[in-house]
């Protein structure tokens, strides 16, 4: 198997599941990536702002 043979260009099947479901993998990236600010910035001790919280 060549290291660039699973690139999702190359994978119909994954790029098929994410036309019908989206991308689950990307979607789970950016909410770990939003976590890991909001954690920063809770140990730094700074306060979140009612849109970083999701409050109204």
């Amino acid at each position: 198997m060549k290291p660039d043979s699973t690139r999702t260009e190359e994978l119909p099947i994954y790029a098929s599941l994410i036309r019908e479901r989206g991308d689950v993998v990307e979607e789970a990236r950016a909410v770990a990536e939003e976590t890991q600010h909001q954690m920063t910035q809770a140990l730094n001790g700074v306060a979140p702002t009612p849109h970083e919280t999701g409050a109204p």
